[in-house]
């Protein structure tokens, strides 16, 4: 076996997912200093659901991730929890709201998804020549 698999209790696994979401009403508000700030946010939260981001990009209007869960953990589980953590952390550090976030949304409703399989160079080169934005603010992550 490759050295790109992991072991749990009884399985060895390499579980990689292309992850696309977008705000809410796809308003164009990932730029500056909330852009900046979502990569680190994103590699945060993952560390803390045993996931690895292997590569990232914010633009705009949306969000492309390559994500390497373990096969435990439910893909909507995962993406549930980033897209709800990180509209708390960005309320937190930029709206200046510590509590009460009750209908708070920065995220719409859905995703896509795909299983990346041996596609991973070709998706992670994808997302690395995303064209850039108007904003000069690195979306990478």
């Amino acid at each position: 076996m490759s050295n790109t698999y992991h072991s749990l209790a009884h399985s060895k696994w390499d579980c990689k997912y292309h992850l696309v979401f977008v705000p809410k009403r796809r308003r164009q508000v990932l730029f500056g200093q909330v852009r900046a700030a979502l990569g680190p946010i994103f590699h945060e939260l993952a560390r803390m659901k045993e996931c690895r981001i292997v590569e990232g990009h914010v633009r705009l209007d949306h969000v492309h991730m390559c994500i390497e869960i373990p096969p435990k953990h439910p893909v909507a589980s995962i993406v549930g929890f980033l897209k709800g953590k990180s509209t708390i952390a960005i309320l937190r550090q930029f709206m200046g709201q510590d509590r009460n976030f009750t209908g708070e949304h920065l995220w719409a409703r859905g995703y896509a998804v795909s299983t990346v399989g041996f596609e991973l160079n070709w998706i992670i080169r994808y997302i690395k020549e995303q064209e850039p934005d108007e904003d000069p603010t690195p979306g990478r992550f």
